[in-house]
């Protein structure tokens, strides 16, 4: 992994703007920096971790003698064996082992035709001199983020927002458009950034400008990769052996690679099949709490139990509102973009560690976005079968107190539209009307009911928050992240299944049947819990947890009570009244004015 700088600018005489961007993203590529003038005013920079071949040779951004194109690039070719070869019976002599040197080669020969041919995690700008032509492009997964800046003919790029705001050239301003979708979505609305003049490459798209910065077009292109197995409809058999395959090739690598295990299906899923089929144990790295607030997390005790089954030692981290405090501000100087979902910390907290030993971290990511693992997909399947009769019922239920917290989200939720009716579900609480409405302007249209909201939630949640997430907390430690479930096979196979499959018969529940075979029932029957830090028991028993949260949240309420709509006021202002039903909210809104207070002008 690495950190991807790019400065198109015919005022810029020389390097410190783009040396202040590369200085500002050392953390996610401690290992080399490297500079480039490509052209007067066009110049590209990278920040290099080093997992495949660690020579000086395999260094970036990466020219040709004739320096007729450059690259620099973030990100991990699944295929680049099979496009060497293919470029090796071309001709082309490779001088190194990186995929980085696959990728500019292939470029070189493929020009932007050859990007559909890439199976990846990826971020990249390619600088072609022949064509005059600068690309953008990003993953159509969207494990990777790039985030740049268009101001006429002024092209700023980088892989963090915040390295935008760095060089100087960009300003801090919030946008306080981006408030709103927050408030509901825990992240800002695609291709925004809370930074008012910095946007985001959407996952799948190429962005081309010219060497002076104008903009020519955007396209996209899309996952375009077959199971490579032999069957009219995907099959628990063939979940299995991509999923095999998708783990030997993401466990591999020329540096030490952890795991971050949960104890969960997904993730102890992944270490079983890449032990069983090695026989080699990995270092591994589960969240624990303090008691008394370690009852309703077993995280940590069904970790430790399945390390030992194969000889293995998992390590622990384990927390409490005192460390979480003496920490915060480590990680709040650390954060990008705000994403108001406390795994976020608990990921960092985990990358952090594992730094000591490892290089690659590897976790369960994405199996619920792609096959429907959530409650909110169970509720989904409910409404569907009688979306008239809930939507009649649910005004008249919502309100009754003998229902919990999820069945009152429930029917809450529910509107005549079944596509709002799953934004409601996928949000914290109910959209407004008018937030609402672009959302459904978001929302898949290709596909049936179920399968639009999944590919709402692969490009919403899956995106916005848990790649974002993975990314940030793993590259802040300059570790390389890794999710073998969004392995282009496995993200291939959740499109070739139908509605009704996905419906009555899903991998989520293959996961658990392969569990159960292989000896693994207890995790398999394990009930699904969520990755996250206990902040109501927090609140309501630590007075320091309570007072810095309760602050921050009165804070952002007097600077920015008026972006927020009126029946949220009396949180903003008693927030300890709210703790009960709106906790995932509180912490929402709290992470968002610590990094505004921190980021923003």
């Amino acid at each position: 992994m690495c950190g991807v700088h790019l400065l198109v600018d015919t005022s810029a005489t020389d390097e410190m703007a783009i040396a202040n961007m590369v200085e500002s993203c050392t953390h996610r590529g401690p290992d080399h920096s490297g500079i480039i003038k490509v052209t007067d005013g066009v110049f590209l920079a990278s920040n290099r971790l080093k997992i495949l071949d660690s020579r000086d040779e395999a260094n970036q951004p990466i020219t040709n003698k004739e320096k007729s194109a450059f690259l620099s690039w973030n990100g991990f070719l699944y295929n680049f064996q099979e496009l060497k070869n293919q470029l090796i019976s071309e001709g082309v002599i490779f001088k190194t082992r990186s995929d980085g040197e696959v990728l500019f080669q292939w470029l070189l020969l493929k020009g932007k035709e050859g990007i559909k041919h890439l199976e990846g995690m990826f971020a990249f700008v390619f600088v072609d001199i022949n064509k005059s032509e600068i690309l953008l492009v990003r993953d159509p997964v969207g494990m990777k983020s790039l985030y740049y800046h268009h101001h006429e003919n002024k092209l700023i790029c980088s892989s963090e927002a915040l390295c935008l705001v760095h060089s100087g050239k960009v300003d801090a301003s919030i946008d306080a458009q981006q408030v709103l979708p927050y408030w509901y979505l825990r992240t800002s609305m695609p291709t925004a950034s809370f930074f008012k003049n910095v946007k985001e490459l959407l996952p799948g798209q190429i962005a081309i400008f010219g060497l002076d910065g104008s903009k020519k077009e955007v396209t996209k292109f899309a996952v375009n990769v077959a199971t490579g197995l032999n069957s009219p409809v995907p099959n628990q058999k063939i979940f299995k052996q991509c999923l095999v395959e998708a783990i030997l090739k993401h466990f591999t690598a020329e540096v030490p690679v952890g795991m971050i295990l949960s104890g969960g299906a997904d993730s102890s899923l992944l270490y079983h099949i890449w032990f069983k089929e090695t026989g080699i144990p990995l270092p591994t790295y589960t969240i624990g709490f303090d008691s008394p607030y370690r009852g309703k997390n077993s995280d940590a005790d069904f970790a430790a139990n399945l390390t030992k089954k194969y000889g293995g030692g998992n390590q622990e981290i384990k927390i409490g509102p005192a460390f979480f405090l003496q920490t915060w501000e480590e990680y709040l100087s650390q954060l990008d973009q705000p994403v108001g979902d406390s795994a976020s910390y608990l990921t960092w907290l985990i990358a952090r560690e594992a730094k000591k030993r490892v290089k690659v971290l590897v976790s369960g990511v994405g199996a619920d976005e792609l096959f429907g693992g959530y409650n909110r997909h169970m509720a989904f399947k409910t409404y569907l079968k009688r979306p008239n009769l809930w939507h009649g019922v649910s005004q008249f239920l919502q309100d009754m107190p003998l229902f919990s917290r999820s069945q009152k989200k429930f029917l809450k939720g529910i509107h005549k539209n079944p596509d709002r009716t799953f934004i409601n579900f996928a949000a914290l609480n109910p959209v407004p009307e008018k937030l609402g409405r672009v959302l459904e302007d978001h929302y898949p249209k290709s596909g049936s009911n179920y399968k639009n909201a999944l590919a709402y939630d692969q490009a919403f949640y899956l995106v916005h928050d848990l790649l974002k997430i993975h990314d940030n907390a793993c590259m802040a430690h300059g570790i390389e992240g890794r999710a073998p479930f969004l392995d282009w096979t496995l993200v291939a196979l959740s499109k070739e299944m139908s509605e009704e499959q996905l419906i009555t018969t899903t991998p989520k529940s293959w996961i658990k049947e392969i569990l159960i075979a292989e000896g693994l029932g207890n995790i398999a029957e394990r009930k699904k819990s969520g990755f996250g830090l206990p902040i109501k028991e927090w609140f309501l028993h630590h007075p320091g947890f309570r007072i810095k949260m309760s602050s921050a949240i009165l804070d952002f309420g007097n600077k920015y009570g008026g972006l927020v709509p009126k029946e949220w006021q009396s949180l903003l202002k008693h927030p300890e009244n709210h703790i009960q039903d709106h906790y995932l909210l509180l912490f929402n809104v709290f992470l968002l004015s610590e990094w505004i207070n921190k980021n923003t002008q």
